[in-house]
C-alpha cells in the first residue's frame, strides 16, 4: 500500500502520483457525462473510488492510526491533497463522504465516548455514509432556533420534527442530529446532539431537486423516531458546544482540499485560455481581475495552513474567516468565468453533482456555499462580536 511508504516522503509522493495515473483516466468526468451518467451512476462511482483509495490506506489521512485512520503528518496530508488535485481525481473528503470524513471525526474526537468511537469510527473506513441533521425550515442561519423535539422515554429519545438541506441523506446510514431536549431552557442551552440510525422507523427522506438538476440535498421528516439514549454525544442539553466542533471542521478543515483544487483549477483555466486564445486575455481589466483572484486564493491557502498547523491562539478564530473568504472566492471566481465566456458560458449542460465540471452549475452552487455551515452574514457577526469585540 502507498501508506506503507509514509516514512519516505519522496517515495510516498512518487508512488501516489504513479497510482493516480493508473487508477483513473484524466477524462473520467467527461466520459461519464458524455455517456449520460446520472445521479445514481455517480453514487456508484463514488463507492468504487472510495474502495480504490481504501486499498491504498488513504482513507482518513488525518485521523490517528490508533483510531483506524492513516495518521499522516500534516506535510503528507498536504501532499495527498496536492497530488489528488493535480491528477483531477475526486477528493478524499468530498461528495457523499463529506460528512463521514470531515464532520464525524471532528465531532467524535471532541465529545464522543470511547464506546461510541469504537462503534462508529471503524465504519468510516468501511464506507459508511453519514448525513447532517442540523438546519430546519426557519432555523438555518439561526441554528439555535431549531424546533425538532427529543423527549426522553426510558432509555430512548422520541424525535419529532423536520430537517432541511441534508446532503446525501438518501444514501446515509447514520445522521448527526441536533434536537431540542429542554424546550424551557434558553435556546442555546436546551439542545442535545445524538446519532440517529437512518433505517429507524419514522425517518422519511425526500430529495430536493435543485436548479442544477441535481438532488443530493434532502429533507428529513422525523415522526416518533426512537433514538437510544446511548447515542447521545456529550451531555444532554449540551449539544450546542459539540455542534461548534462540527461546524468548525466544516468551515475550516473542509476548505483545505477545496482551496488546493481551486488553485489547480485556476492554473488549468489560464493554460486552457492561452491555448485557445481566449478573448479575455486581451483585456487588461480581465487580466487584472484574474491576477487578483490568484492573490486572493493564495491568502486563503495560507490561512488554511495556519489553521491546520494550529499556529498560536489566532488559529482557533480562523474557521469563520476561512468559511467567509473561501465561499466569497467561489462566487467571484465562478462569476468571472461566466462573464468572460459570454453567452456560451450560460448554456445549461449536463454535469456530475458537485464535480466542478460545469461553470454555470458552479456559479449556481456558489450561492448555496455562502449559506451552508452558517451563512456568511452569521460569519461576519461572529468575527465582529467575538473577535473584534464590537457591540451587538
Amino acid at each position: 500500500m502507498i501508506i506503507d511508504l509514509a516514512h519516505d516522503p519522496a517515495a510516498f509522493r512518487a508512488a501516489l502520483r504513479q497510482w493516480l495515473g493508473k487508477v483513473l483516466a484524466p477524462g473520467w468526468r467527461e466520459d461519464m457525462e458524455s455517456k449520460g451518467g446520472g445521479e445514481d451512476d455517480y453514487i456508484a462511482f463514488q463507492r468504487w473510488w472510495f474502495g480504490e483509495c481504501r486499498k491504498q490506506g488513504l482513507i482518513l489521512p488525518d485521523l490517528p492510526a490508533e483510531l483506524g485512520g492513516a495518521g499522516l503528518s500534516l506535510a503528507l496530508q498536504m501532499m495527498v491533497v496536492e497530488e489528488f488535485a493535480r491528477a483531477g481525481v475526486p477528493p478524499l473528503k468530498g461528495g457523499m463522504y463529506t460528512v463521514a470524513h470531515t464532520h464525524v471525526p471532528a465531532t467524535m474526537l471532541h465529545a464522543a465516548s470511547e464506546e461510541q468511537r469504537a462503534a462508529y469510527l471503524p465504519g468510516l473506513i468501511e464506507g459508511d455514509v453519514w448525513c447532517q441533521g442540523f438546519s430546519e425550515p426557519g432555523a438555518g442561519s439561526d441554528l439555535a432556533a431549531l424546533r425538532t423535539r427529543a423527549v426522553r422515554e426510558g432509555d430512548h429519545f422520541v424525535i419529532n420534527g423536520q430537517k432541511l438541506w441534508s446532503s446525501f441523506a438518501a444514501q446515509a446510514k447514520y445522521c448527526l442530529l441536533l434536537a431540542r431536549t429542554d424546550p424551557d431552557a434558553p435556546k442555546h442551552k436546551g439542545i442535545s446532539y445524538m446519532i440517529m440510525d437512518m433505517a429507524s422507523e419514522g425517518v422519511e427522506v425526500r430529495p430536493i431537486k435543485q436548479a442544477t438538476g441535481h438532488y443530493e440535498f434532502c429533507e428529513l421528516f422525523l415522526t416518533d423516531v426512537r433514538v437510544p439514549a446511548a447515542n447521545l454525544i456529550g451531555a444532554e442539553n449540551a449539544g450546542w458546544a459539540t455542534a461548534q466542533a462540527t461546524l468548525a471542521a466544516e468551515r475550516g478543515v473542509l476548505a483545505f482540499e477545496r482551496v488546493e483544487r481551486a488553485r489547480r483549477e485556476l492554473e488549468l483555466y489560464l493554460a486552457r485560455a492561452r491555448e485557445a486564445g481566449a478573448p479575455w486575455l486581451r483585456r487588461e481589466a480581465d487580466r487584472a481581475e484574474y491576477a487578483a483572484l490568484v492573490a486572493r486564493l493564495q491568502a486563503i491557502r495560507r490561512m488554511v495552513r495556519r489553521l491546520l498547523a494550529d499556529e498560536g491562539e489566532g488559529a482557533s478564530r480562523l474557521p469563520a474567516f476561512i468559511k467567509l473568504l473561501s465561499t466569497q472566492f467561489g462566487q467571484v471566481y465562478s462569476d468571472f468565468r461566466i462573464r468572460v465566456a459570454g453567452l456560451s458560458g450560460q448554456i445549461d449542460r449536463p454535469s456530475l453533482p458537485l464535480s466542478g465540471s460545469e461553470p454555470l452549475h458552479d456559479y449556481l452552487n456558489s450561492f448555496g456555499d455562502t449559506i451552508s455551515a452558517g451563512s456568511n452574514e452569521i460569519m461576519r457577526n461572529l468575527i465582529a462580536e467575538r473577535m473584534l469585540g464590537l457591540p451587538r
